[in-house]
């Protein structure tokens, strides 16, 4: 899918058929079902290109209803473009790639390629399925709750959604086929794939659909089909915090600091499943006050986003001995911002029409207690998740969805040492089945990156070849060392 996107006065896109550049939009038959016109880049004065194509919701029937899926393509400023794009794939479930755009606009990788961003079907300005939860600047408290409260809101949310879509047609192999028809209709050949997340799962089901318009794959924080989500996030956080636990323990500067976190975090959470805490906080976007509750559940969950990222697990010890000290403010701010963030950018009738469908009705209830005993999250979310599932559309899938990716893809997987909710076995088991993969696990949590792992992917990019790639500069890579004090106790940063 490589677009070039040339303005000179006005938009004017040509063909250049030596490179493989594919065919200019201005030239696109006249009832093609493709859009496009230029728009200016958020905060910036540069033009994009910005597109629309309709797909028929129901690909099975091809009748009824038609949707818009909707695409930008910042195309590359080099002087000789590479013949197949970058289509960066965007996680969640539920998150539009679109949103992205601020900041890969001065991406250095659009030196040599055109960067494509479709919001998957369900998302962004592709027919967006959002369910209006419980949050809102109005009421902070409700961002507490939980990110299933109660099954009753998804059942409303379904009767709305359903009066524009039929929510059985939101799966990720749809998604796979509105991709290809975006790269038939923009004329690319071959695609480059790069997912994070939820986005790796989408980026694998497309290669296995598709493994001849695949050039190359890069995968950050794998979540292959095999991952049933959410039935490992209580395993693979209590995995992550026991690491970070046992590293501060062994390091002489956080355990001379704060001790052992492992029993600030068990004090802090008997306290609050006794006694749910009022905590007053600076609200986040006004100059008021504002008092809100903490108990127990939302301070685990506030945990496990909070190890998303290195840079900010890098300060839990630190937060959980001030919190076991009786200062809440910093570890209640922490869990709001994170939670209130992640609500504001999924999509989550996309996400459930995905994890319904994908997921949920393949977890057993002997998996739910195998994967979830001795836990510190316990069941609460796989069962809140199945429970909001419970009337939700489910979308036709082939007998053989679940099985493990098996394509010659070249495929080049990041894993992080610290990652809350897809650990590196994931990554493993995902290379496994890929003849011509590479998988390397960094210190790190959900997604890793930084100037070795970037020259990595880029090395990867441009010859779409892992066995000549040097990784030797991953042996000297080491975690941040941990924050053992805040001079400006500002817990914000924590986003």
């Amino acid at each position: 899918m490589r677009c070039h996107l040339i303005i000179i006065a006005s938009l004017l896109l040509t063909m250049l058929p030596a490179s493989g550049r594919p065919l200019a939009a201005h030239a696109l038959p006249a009832d093609s079902p493709l859009h496009v016109e230029t728009c200016s880049v958020p905060g910036g004065g540069e033009t994009m290109l910005c597109g629309t194509l309709e797909v028929w919701e129901n690909r099975q029937t091809r009748a009824g209803r038609r949707i818009p899926i909707h695409l930008v393509l910042l195309e590359a400023t080099g002087e000789h473009p590479a013949a197949s794009p970058l289509v960066v794939v965007a996680g969640g479930p539920g998150q539009a790639a679109t949103t992205f755009v601020p900041f890969l606009a001065n991406d250095s990788l659009r030196a040599r390629y055109d960067i494509l961003l479709v919001d998957q079907r369900g998302t962004g300005g592709s027919n967006p399925l959002q369910c209006t939860l419980e949050g809102s600047d109005e009421d902070l408290q409700g961002f507490l709750q939980g990110a299933f409260p109660e099954a009753a809101v998804f059942e409303r949310c379904r009767r709305e959604l359903s009066l524009k879509a039929d929510l059985a047609h939101y799966s990720s192999l749809d998604a796979a086929h509105d991709l290809d028809e975006v790269r038939a209709a923009l004329g690319y050949a071959r695609l480059n794939l790069a997912g994070g997340s939820y986005g790796t799962r989408a980026s694998l089901v497309y290669m296995r659909e598709y493994p001849e318009r695949v050039r190359a794959a890069t995968l950050n924080g794998v979540a292959p089909i095999s991952f049933e989500n959410p039935l490992y996030h209580a395993r693979a956080a209590q995995r992550a915090l026991d690491l970070i636990f046992a590293e501060c323990r062994n390091d002489p500067a956080c355990f001379a600091a704060f001790g052992d976190p492992a029993k600030d975090f068990r004090e802090v959470a008997a306290r609050l499943r006794g006694k749910p805490a009022q905590i007053t906080i600076d609200h986040p976007s006004r100059e008021e006050k504002v008092t809100l509750r903490l108990d127990q559940e939302s301070f685990f969950e506030g945990v496990r986003t909070f190890m998303y990222s290195a840079r900010r697990n890098r300060r839990l010890p630190m937060v959980l001995d001030r919190a076991a000290k009786g200062e809440l403010e910093p570890l209640l701010m922490a869990t709001l911002m994170s939670t209130r963030g992640i609500q504001e950018i999924l999509h989550w009738g996309m996400l459930l029409s995905v994890t319904c469908s994908e997921d949920v009705d393949r977890i057993s209830e002997e998996e739910i207690m195998r994967e979830t005993e001795g836990t510190f999250l316990g069941d609460r979310r796989v069962r809140e998740q199945k429970a909001a599932c419970a009337g939700w559309p489910r979308s036709p899938l082939p007998p053989d969805w679940a099985e493990d990716v098996s394509v010659d893809v070249p495929t080049l997987l990041f894993s992080g040492t610290l990652d809350p909710v897809t650990p590196p076995e994931f990554g493993e088991l995902t290379a496994r089945h890929l003849p011509k993969s590479l998988h390397i696990v960094a210190p790190g949590g959900h997604g890793v990156g930084g100037p070795c792992l970037d020259s990595i992917a880029k090395r990867f990019l441009e010859t779409a070849r892992v066995d000549t790639l040097d990784t030797s500069c991953v042996a000297d890579l080491e975690l941040p060392p941990f924050v053992l004090e805040d001079a400006e106790n500002d817990a914000s940063r924590d986003r």
